[in-house]
């Protein structure tokens, strides 16, 4: 979808400004009292690892296993998007865009420092064993696993759910509407945008940070670039500018482009590590990693540390928890934005197995290729390096391989791309957040620049305030209500979806045996309708002859009964809508719908074109989309018979919830 400005402003007032205002505090601050901000993180951090450590764990457990619930449950066969859709993206294109969206500044920086430190400073048990090496594997397993996708797959699932399914704002505020309904709209929805908007800002400036020091540790191995705070502000805006650029370009032509050379330059530098470094080493310790994570993955999940107190869980764990939390609304808005029209059991296995397996893939290749340079091939001085400064571990470990400089060259071009991609798709984001219009791409230029410039302005601030650890402090504690509101919009989420399965119970197709609708309809003229094939003229017809006089019958009759209800005809399409206060209002629609011809009509066909590929039906749609069925060629009796077996089911749902 190609980013198109429009001339007028289109922000949200209450949420740009107090979140623009909330940011700019921060910075502020963190620029003018900078001991006092370093004092204020050490202690948040404290206090979080020592007080709310068990909430956030609890959080990120109650994810997963929902999310999981939700793929094996009755709601699984629920569509994001009206019963008649269908995927917008062939799977292959849908898993390359997930992949997209989960290969990030993470990847890059961790790929190798992060099972490199744990192996050389396990939180429990002495560093540098083998036993080291296998809890290397499975903390850096357990942290960019099922966890962190689970995360991202609730936030996408509640935004497509809501957005496509029900017609509300693709915003976490509309998951509280069955909690608050229209309330959303207000000051509670407000409070809920600004609070994705802040934690958002915050997550991207983290990676953005990490991404920044790599970037800089790339160009000093490579060229001899100084490693300082003014260098890295510097690159910053530099790589800042280059999104600005991007943003400029359209959401097609800039981050569509950038993503996919990020991804062959990904492919290639995964399969040359792979096979000229330790093969079959590799492969058996993939296969052995994945099986220990998912045998221990319950155990993980839960672990404290209560028992064997540790500052490590507060610079991982709960950072890693933290991160994912603030970075979900970016990463859950796009998956939810390609991924409209699937049902939720195929989102989230989708969602959860696919780009996790690459993820796991990724740092087994990289994680366990340093990890065997340390343990079998003595290369002690990877290690201490890694210790020394972690945004070096990629370059120190292909430095091992053949072709380094080019390999560390195509590294750090992925990470400028990441750091470019992010920074584009973030501001798109941010700035539909906090926009009225909710549309990627509908405001003008200068908000999307706005927020491009706030997220490089953020990252160079925690940078400077006190480096890694001020970007890890204000993403933890950036995620902390976040993570409240998160849980809400669970609730609502399900709440919703047992409404949703309740409805569904009540909607089935009507029986060709029975029914008021099937009942009225003679069988000879029954097989006529099934055996012939419409041109879309003769349903047109159908509808302005039969279904319109039929659905303006039933209104006047509703009406008389003191029901407000009203028939719309538009674009070959009739409704009947039927107001019912502050309860579910009621929509029967019949509409045409084109459908490819089977082989056999096309037999006595000497020539074949556009119009003998295509027929038409007149299908009846629902407020949940389409019911798939053909009422073509019905009586008037029959399609008013029809619309009150809807019509009563619909009340016999109302008197189930009430």
């Amino acid at each position: 979808m190609e980013a198109k400005s429009s001339s007028r402003s289109t922000i949200n007032p209450p949420v740009f400004f107090v979140a623009t205002v909330l940011i700019a505090i921060i910075i502020v601050f963190s620029l003018a009292f900078k001991e006092q901000t370093q004092i204020l993180f050490a202690a948040a951090q404290s206090w979080i690892v020592t007080d709310a450590s068990w909430f956030y764990v609890l959080t990120v457990a109650l994810i997963l296993i929902s999310v999981v619930f939700l793929a094996i449950s009755r709601y699984g066969d629920i569509k994001l998007g009206p019963e008649h859709s269908q995927p917008e993206y062939r799977n292959a294109s849908w898993f390359a865009m997930l992949f997209s969206a989960g290969m990030g500044i993470g990847l890059m920086f961790f790929g190798v420092a992060e099972p490199l430190m744990h192996f050389a400073s396990p939180p429990v048990g002495a560093g540098g064993t083998v036993q080291a090496a296998r809890e290397a594997m499975q903390l850096t397993f357990f942290h960019w696993g099922l966890h962190a996708w689970a995360i991202y797959a609730i936030v996408a699932l509640i935004l497509a759910y809501f957005c496509f399914r029900h017609g509300l704002p693709l915003s976490l505020r509309s998951a509280l509407y069955p909690l608050i309904g229209e309330r959303i709209y207000g000051p509670i929805g407000h409070a809920v945008d600004i609070f994705a908007v802040v934690g958002t800002v915050f997550g991207i400036a983290t990676s953005l940070g990490f991404g920044v020091l790599q970037i800089n540790s790339g160009f000093h191995h490579l060229f001899g670039l100084p490693v300082s705070a003014p260098i890295q502000v510097g690159l910053i805006a530099a790589t800042c500018t280059l999104a600005t650029i991007s943003v400029a370009s359209g959401l097609n032509k800039g981050i569509r482009i950038l993503s996919e050379l990020n991804l062959g330059l990904a492919v290639l530098l995964l399969m040359f590590v792979l096979l000229v470094g330790p093969t079959s080493f590799l492969l058996q310790a993939f296969v052995q990693n994945t099986g220990v994570y998912m045998s221990e993955i319950v155990s993980k999940t839960f672990n404290l540390y209560a028992y064997e107190p540790t500052d490590w869980i507060g610079g991982w764990t709960l950072f890693y928890w933290g991160w994912w939390l603030s970075w979900s609304p970016f990463v859950g808005l796009f998956i939810a934005r390609i991924s409209r029209g699937r049902t939720i059991r195929e989102f989230i296995l989708g969602v959860l197995l696919v780009p996790a397996a690459f993820t796991l893939l990724w740092m087994t290749v990289f994680g366990d290729t340093g990890i065997h340079m340390v343990l079998y091939e003595n290369l002690g001085s990877l290690a201490e390096t890694v210790k020394a400064d972690s945004s070096l571990a990629l370059f120190a470990m292909l430095e091992q391989l053949p072709w380094s400089t080019l390999l560390s060259m195509i590294a750090v071009v992925m990470v400028i791309v990441f750091f470019v991609t992010s920074a584009d798709s973030g501001a798109l984001v941010l700035d539909m957040l906090s926009s009225r219009s909710h549309k990627l791409g509908d405001s003008p230029l200068w908000q999307r620049l706005f927020w491009s410039t706030l997220i490089g302005v953020v990252a160079a601030t925690l940078l400077l305030a006190d480096g890694l650890k001020a970007l890890q402090t204000a993403t933890i504690a950036s995620a902390l209500p976040f993570a409240m509101i998160l849980l809400a919009a669970m609730w609502g989420l399900f709440k919703a979806l047992r409404l949703d399965a309740a409805k569904r119970e009540f909607h089935q197709i009507p029986s060709s045996s029975g029914g008021t609708a099937a009942g009225t309809i003679d069988w000879q003229l029954r097989l006529h309708n099934i055996a012939t094939l419409p041109e879309r003229s003769d349903v047109k017809s159908f509808i302005v002859k039969v279904v319109l006089p039929a659905c303006k019958d039933v209104c006047s009759e509703l009406q008389k009964q003191g029901l407000h209800a009203e028939v719309t005809f538009k674009n070959s399409r009739v409704w009947l809508d039927v107001s019912h206060g502050a309860e579910a209002d009621f929509h029967y629609e019949v509409r045409p719908h084109g459908l490819e011809q089977p082989n056999f009509a096309l037999l006595d066909s000497d020539e074949e074109t556009e119009e003998t590929r295509e027929y038409f039906r007149a299908e009846v749609h629902l407020a949940e989309g389409g019911l798939d069925y053909d009422i073509m060629g019905w009586s008037r009796d029959a399609v008013i018979g029809d619309i009150i077996d809807q019509y009563e089911r619909h009340l016999q749902y109302l008197h189930r919830i009430r």
